[in-house]
């Protein structure tokens, strides 16, 4: 996009675009679902994305969830919720909107937010896939949506749905160090940068206790750290690393409990063979 800021129109980008939905837009729902609101700040009765990304994500929940539900029917309900929330957050869908929609150029948006690089910031993608989702319902129905969220979701839902402890640092973090007997994990923030791109640094934190001595942790280093743009991928990060950390100390621990237990078992064998064979000479003599 020029910093003319172009409309677009059924070019080679939205033909891209429109193969790739399953469906083709008019002029008018397209050009609204790639309009941000710092365009339409400058260009008065333009209408911005907003109410289709509204649409659009309840949209993509319906269906995730209803998918969730037929595909998994042993899922519980926390399951099946961890799994929606990973499927439809920014992580995933910006990526989806950034590298396979290659929406970025079609973005329309005010001069500062484009000077700032906003047709390739995660949060604007996001916004973006959701915005289509509903020009689509909004077009073509309920079942032409569901089509369209299939063909952009179902492969990045499938590898979530097998994520495991990555379905949710923060929350498998907890848990392991929870196993570990380590009850305190705290988040320590540090913020740089300029307020219009702020960066933001996470350092998972462990209290001294007596387990984490056990396991040779340094208590007074982090044990893990993460920097992104917003709060929660910092955090996110950090606990990543630190789940890794602990994930290994853990499978060590375990290896060594159970190498000495072989070991023990071992000797309680060779023990109870040479009481069987004294006595088994006691007897012969």
């Amino acid at each position: 996009m020029s910093k003319n800021h172009p409309t677009p129109r059924p070019n080679d980008y939205a033909s891209a675009l429109f193969e790739k939905l399953g469906s083709e837009l008019t002029p008018e729902h397209l050009v609204e679902a790639l309009t941000h609101r710092s365009f339409t700040h400058e260009h008065s009765g333009a209408p911005s994305y907003e109410r289709l990304e509204f649409l659009g994500d309840a949209v993509l929940e319906l269906v995730v969830t209803e998918t969730l539900y037929a595909n998994h029917p042993h899922f519980s309900e926390g399951q099946m919720a961890k799994i929606r929330a990973k499927a439809v957050s920014e992580e995933c869908l910006a990526p989806i909107a950034r590298d396979y929609l290659h929406v970025g150029p079609m973005i329309l948006l005010g001069r500062g937010e484009y000077d700032d690089g906003g047709n390739d910031k995660d949060s604007i993608l996001c916004d973006i896939f959701e915005s289509l989702v509903g020009a689509v319902f909004i077009e073509h129905g309920i079942e032409a949506a569901r089509a369209t969220v299939h063909r952009l979701i179902d492969e990045t839902l499938e590898k979530v749905t097998h994520e495991g402890p990555a379905l949710d640092w923060k929350t498998s973090l907890a848990k392991i160090a929870h196993e570990l007997g380590i009850n305190e994990l705290t988040y320590r923030m540090e913020v740089g940068g300029p307020d219009y791109a702020q960066v933001f640094t996470a350092y998972a934190q462990l209290e001294p206790n007596a387990a984490s001595e056990a396991l040779g942790v340094d208590a007074t280093q982090p044990l893990g750290s993460g920097q992104s743009s917003t709060k929660r991928k910092a955090q996110l990060l950090a606990a990543e690393v630190a789940w890794k950390t602990l994930h290994a100390l853990q499978t060590s621990q375990t290896q060594a409990a159970q190498t000495q237990a072989d070991r023990t078992a071992q000797t309680e064998h060779t023990a109870e063979n040479d009481h069987d064979a004294d006595s088994q000479q006691r007897e012969t003599a």
